[in-house]
């Protein structure tokens, strides 16, 4: 009896250790999902395809144009007026704005004035340079922000930094946090799609547009410059629309087995494939939706005249702003526009002749754009954005060009309930640095997604261990001077 009460209370106190011990795991693992620490919902429902979610509160914008300028656009020629620029230019930097350049540099690479004068515009009188006759009749619309700041001097990194809020590749795009954010609302197309430069040869790549470690279905799908922007979109002859839904039907049956086995496996589930199961089915619902998409067939002679269709200079940036529009209006809820193959705006050589052919590209369509979108009452809620990956320097290279700047540049924003007709920051007196009230990309990001009813420190995604974000582990703002 004293051996078997003995082991009885030995038994006891190994059980209420190992409860305790159970008990505290089971709190710890519920004080760790409240902080986000596992991964949101079942493997199904993080693969789910993107319908329509909720913002995180009452958002201004539903959807975003994104019109990238590659290459680096020069802000003090376009939208940052510098009067001391004008004062002293064929001078040397003075050495108190602090850049460390030899005297044979300093020699070399003077100061270079604006090519071209700002005048005030509009109503607002918001200064907006000569290279851009046409949206400089739409400055009461814009927003300027001049006091943007990034972390590289190269195109790559800056192309990411702006895209997805870092310097290295495999971080997801703004496009791609939207989409997951907030899903589509078109089921018959993809909810972010990228239109780039028919030039190719963007400076980093497609993993500007990528969805990196959120599920492949969110990436940017692109879409073919000229008249047939979407390939083999229509099924192969002879192949009748019931047996292509038969034949869908047995691969999507054989893929999802071979999901399911892999997840009772407790193996990671593919995201590729599932991203390509959904794909699938993307594909097939296209087939109906994007041939009326793209057919601009239907739109009138003067709409294909305001986006500037009628002229060969304008004519092929034109056709994808005004398919952006398309887009938007059908529900698609993010639109990467670029402009800029290889060199684009990179105007290391002549300022002069460079921006005078890409501004001549792309002024008129995108005022079009802003004009097309006003009347037809989807500026209200449509976010515009224009900017490049960094702007320039205000010493001249190699007497004509600039160099690159990501210490101070511009963008604008415009829609979306967005103030305009004002500048908001500052460069120094010499457009060098970000002075006044700057910007960081990551603070540029947090207000984006505030724009669009996303709060930037709730929207992540588990991933290596950590709750990831668009702007990164460290301390991010939203510019409430511009979203009031």
């Amino acid at each position: 009896m004293n051996r078997s009460h003995e082991l009885l209370r030995h038994e006891r106190r190994r059980f209420l250790r190992q409860a305790g011990g159970g008990a505290g795991l089971v709190a710890l693992a519920g004080l760790l999902a409240e902080d986000g620490f596992f991964p949101r919902g079942t493997a199904a429902e993080r693969h789910a395809p993107p319908t329509v979610r909720p913002p995180h509160f009452a958002p201004r914008a539903r959807r975003v144009i994104w019109l990238f300028m590659h290459g680096g656009p020069s802000h003090v020629d376009l939208w940052d007026p510098k009067p001391d620029l004008v004062r002293y230019a064929g001078q040397p930097l003075p050495e108190s704005f602090g850049m460390v350049m030899t005297r044979r540099a300093v020699a070399r690479n003077p100061l270079l004035g604006p090519i071209r004068p700002f005048k005030p515009r509009g109503e607002s009188g918001l200064q907006v340079s000569d290279f851009l006759p046409h949206l400089a009749e739409c400055a009461d619309q814009l927003c300027v922000i001049r006091s943007l700041h990034g972390d590289s001097v190269n195109h790559p990194q800056s192309v990411y930094q702006m895209n997805t809020g870092g310097i290295l590749m495999g971080r997801p795009s703004l496009g791609s946090w939207v989409s997951y954010g907030l899903g589509s609302e078109n089921q018959e197309m993809p909810a972010f799609l990228v239109l780039p430069d028919p030039g190719g040869g963007l400076k980093g790549g497609p993993p500007a547009w990528g969805s990196g470690y959120l599920p492949a279905m969110f990436q940017g799908v692109t879409m073919r410059p000229g008249p047939t922007p979407l390939l083999n979109l229509q099924p192969p002859p002879g192949l009748s629309a019931d047996r292509q839904r038969a034949v869908l039907d047995l691969v999507r049956q054989w893929n999802r087995q071979h999901l399911d086995a892999r997840r009772l496996d407790q193996r990671p589930g593919d995201d590729e494939l599932a991203a390509r199961i959904e794909s699938y089915e993307m594909a097939y619902r296209m087939q109906a939706a994007a041939p009326e998409l793209v057919d601009l067939a239907d739109e009138t002679a003067e709409t294909h005249a305001l986006y500037g269709l009628d002229d060969p200079r304008t004519e092929e940036f034109g056709r994808r702003c005004l398919l952006a529009r398309r887009l938007v209006e059908r529900g698609v809820r993010c639109v990467q526009l670029y402009s800029g193959d290889t060199n684009g705006w990179d105007a290391h050589q002549d300022v002069a002749q460079n921006h005078a052919l890409m501004c001549q590209r792309t002024d008129k369509p995108i005022a079009g754009l802003l004009r097309d979108l006003t009347r037809r009452g989807l500026l209200e809620d449509t976010l515009v954005i224009w900017g490049g990956e960094f702007g320039r320097m205000p010493m001249s290279e190699q007497g004509t060009g600039r160099d690159h700047n990501p210490w101070g540049y511009s963008v604008w924003l415009a829609g979306a309930g967005i103030r305009g007709g004002r500048a908001h920051g500052a460069t120094d007196a010499v457009g060098l640095r970000a002075a006044e009230q700057p910007v960081h990309v990551r603070d540029f990001h947090a207000t984006l997604l505030h724009l669009l009813g996303l709060d930037h420190e709730r929207l992540s995604y588990f991933h290596n261990g950590l709750e990831q974000r668009l702007t990164g582990p460290d301390e991010a703002h939203v510019v409430q001077e511009i979203v009031a």
